[in-house]
């Protein structure tokens, strides 16, 4: 397998981190590599502080930039085709598979959708994105003009986003709305994580139930407000988690037993249909990701 090109990861230092040492910082703020670890790569030479390579755990200090150049790794291997929904000047829209990352991180670097796209549309910006195990439509912007646009759209709620997804037991209504708040709680792993938290912010998920199956539903969710993993937090908030997700448990927190990471694959979530005025002309365009077999209807074959 061949390795990727390296990457460089920055931070800027502020006031309430500056006297910390840089590998007390590291260990704390960066917790999937151990104390052991930053330390090796300290001693390899891969922590820069304002581009000098440093070699010993010197305190920092405010408006510093601290820099771990990663050398090249091999990543894991994942579904890298994606298909072209739609292509115009402005916009390009896509259907991602599942288990593709949309973006650089947690190990993953070129095996991500924005590397592949790159790669034909150098210019090309995601509007949003999805979670790695969730397939289906992403809108990418590939002017300055449709990313400014997109970016209101959705900061106004404008754009429409619709997800199937299979969910645990068989809810007792038809219609529901989650109004469930999303932000960050704390993760053993990572830190911190979103999740159903009182103190986050406000998130908002129209559920419909499409078919009821022995213990499960197909169900359909149309998000107006896009936090991270929210129909995923929100239908884990209602009591049903989706089927196989390795993170949330019912009530929309993380599980505290053999908790997962937010990029674990084992869950059935699709974007199915994004709508929303095309950026340069204004007119509503709608575009449709066929589901996965798993997510289909049974009259739908």
């Amino acid at each position: 397998m061949a390795l990727n090109r390296g990457f460089v990861y920055t931070e800027q230092i502020d006031g309430p981190t500056a006297g910390e040492r840089v590998l007390d910082h590291l260990s704390r703020c960066h917790r999937h590599s151990s104390l052991e670890g930053w330390r090796r790569r300290l001693e390899s030479g891969e922590i820069f502080l304002d581009g000098v390579v440093i070699e010993d755990n010197v305190p920092l200090k405010p408006g510093q930039e601290l820099a771990w150049h990663r050398p090249p790794w091999e990543e894991p291997e994942v579904p890298l085709d994606y298909a072209v929904l739609h292509l115009d000047r402005d916009l390009l829209v896509v259907a991602k598979p599942s288990g593709l990352p949309t973006l650089p991180g947690g190990g993953f670097l070129d095996h991500t959708l924005l590397a592949r796209v790159r790669r034909a549309f150098p210019e090309a910006t995601p509007a949003h994105r999805l979670g790695r195990a969730t397939s289906g439509i992403v809108v990418f912007a590939r002017s300055a003009m449709a990313r400014s646009r997109l970016s209101e759209a959705m900061r106004r709620r404008e754009v429409v986003k619709v997800y199937r997804a299979l969910a645990s037991g068989v809810p007792a209504r038809n219609h529901l709305t989650m109004e469930t708040r999303i932000g960050p709680v704390f993760h053993p792993t990572l830190g911190t994580v979103h999740a159903a938290s009182p103190e986050g912010k406000t998130a908002i998920s129209r559920v419909r139930l499409l078919e009821r199956r022995r213990d499960c539903a197909l169900l359909e969710v149309e998000i107006e407000t896009g936090r991270p993993h929210q129909i995923r937090i929100h239908l884990a908030a209602a009591g049903h988690p989706l089927v196989g997700d390795p993170l949330y448990a019912t009530g929309g927190g993380i599980r505290e037993e053999g908790v997962g990471l937010p990029g674990d694959s084992g869950y059935r979530l699709h974007a199915e249909r994004v709508r929303l005025g095309h950026p340069a002309t204004g007119a509503l365009v709608c575009f449709w990701c066929p589901p996965p077999p798993e997510l289909r209807l049974i009259s739908e074959g």
